[in-house]
């Protein structure tokens, strides 16, 4: 039986809740097979998509052909609660630092890799949380590419209305030649702005910082229905800025900054660091019950009150699950 205690968390406590408790549902397996193939295919076609644009930044020269990444060290976390998988992480890092010549060095990488629904965003709030106890001079920045790939596309939009004929529909495309791109790159620098690090946009008519437009203009129409387009190419470009930046924080000799940088391998093998990890399932059917459950606790949550009982808690479970169905 699940309480509304436990369904309020919402968290991975209450997913592993909602499995156990349907695990003889023939409808949770029915879902939760449909919700794995999904991620599975969807990863997939995100992967040769990422690839393509590998493949072109190689092709332009933007990004070295023969780069080869440190080896990826592969955790199952079967089992595990994202608490215990944080700790492994840390674990494998101070002994790795313990017996490093390099033991001066204050900043550092840590990489994480893996499917869709191994845990990776839950393991890197972790990683902040324990990273972050106990020492108020260290900084955890959690990294994304994600605002970087926008600020491009908001560039790339901005200079396609400027160059647009009158009457003609907006085509980004056009801007995204070979000078362009390197323009638009130009016009981006991560610096410290009044002691936080930021990444500065100047130019085509934007004199601004990715922190004070990353929720409004970041997220506007123009820029999330062309990002895609523009995202496949400028996969290089944007490896090169977030590497550069990262390294920027990393080697600062009046802070110690810890990166936490999760994504697609194909995108984080070109930030140099040899704190890389892998999560995986040995059993890959859970990835598609997490799902499922996610889904399941969300929707009971919206039709649950404080003071339910646990047979109001789980007939609201039931009838939201059959509903997905």
């Amino acid at each position: 039986m699940v309480s509304h205690e436990l369904l309020s968390k919402q968290d991975a406590t209450t997913s592993s809740a909602i499995i156990d408790h349907f695990k003889d549902s023939k409808s949770f397996l029915n879902l939760a097979s449909s919700e794995g193939s999904a991620i599975l295919a969807r990863d997939e076609e995100d992967a040769i998509k990422l690839q393509a644009g590998i493949d072109l930044a190689k092709n332009k020269g933007v990004i070295d052909p023969d780069f080869v990444a440190e080896p990826y060290l592969e955790i199952d976390v079967l089992g595990k609660k994202p608490e215990e998988v944080a700790n492994s992480i840390i674990s494998t890092i101070d002994d790795a630092e313990k017996s490093s010549e390099d033991s001066t060095k204050k900043g550092k990488v840590i990489v994480l890799c893996g499917l869709s629904g191994t845990g990776k965003g839950t393991t890197v709030s972790k990683l902040k949380d324990l990273l972050g106890s106990g020492d108020s001079k260290r900084q955890i920045v959690s990294w994304s590419n994600g605002n970087i790939f926008r600020s491009v596309t908001l560039l790339a939009v901005a200079w396609a209305k400027q160059n647009q004929a009158e009457g003609e529909a907006l085509d980004v495309t056009k801007a995204l030649t070979k000078e362009n791109l390197a323009s638009f790159m130009s016009m981006l620098s991560f610096e410290k702005i009044d002691g936080v690090w930021d990444t500065k946009i100047v130019g085509l008519g934007y004199d601004t910082t990715v922190s004070s437009i990353q929720n409004t203009t970041l997220k506007g129409p123009d820029v999330s229905k062309n990002i895609p387009t523009v995202a496949q190419d400028t996969q290089g470009e944007v490896i090169l800025f977030a590497s550069k930046a990262i390294e920027q924080m990393v080697n600062a000799d009046d802070e110690e900054i810890v990166v936490l940088l999760e994504g697609r391998q194909q995108t984080v093998d070109y930030v140099r660091t040899p704190f890389r990890f892998i999560l995986t399932l040995s059993d890959s059917s859970l990835i598609g019950k997490r799902r499922a459950a996610q889904r399941v606790m969300a929707a009971a949550m919206e039709q649950s009150s404080e003071g339910d009982s646990e047979e109001k808690i789980n007939e609201n479970l039931s009838s939201e699950l059959e509903k997905m169905l």
